[in-house]
């Protein structure tokens, strides 16, 4: 156990029906965008990026913030394409089997 977590990266990410239908529905440029920044928060250390500037190793472009400041361990709005979109996930830091659910993907 290393960090406090039995597990770490590469994390098991899951989509909701609604968010893989939207990322479907993505034109091809923007798919890869959305896959490279899914394969950052798989690989990332610790997916909430706890910490100030937690989220500096990110690839210009790329940055991590809790949905709502109240709420430290909650959701995450995964920022990409320079603010153009962006990912909103949970992660479940379960024993056993933690995973990453994207809830919510947007782009404009």
């Amino acid at each position: 156990m290393t960090d406090g977590w039995f597990m770490g990266p590469p994390w098991q990410l899951d989509w909701t029906l609604k968010a893989q239908a939207t990322r479907d529905a993505l034109p091809e440029h923007v798919r890869k965008t959305v896959d490279a920044a899914r394969a950052e928060l798989v690989t990332a250390k610790d997916p909430h990026f706890r910490g100030i500037d937690a989220d500096s190793d990110l690839p210009a472009g790329m940055r991590v913030q809790p949905a709502r400041s109240d709420l430290p361990e909650g959701s995450r709005i995964f920022h990409f394409d320079h603010g153009h979109g962006w990912l909103r996930y949970t992660f479940v830091p379960r024993t056993e089997e933690p995973q990453i659910i994207v809830e919510e993907v947007f782009w404009q």
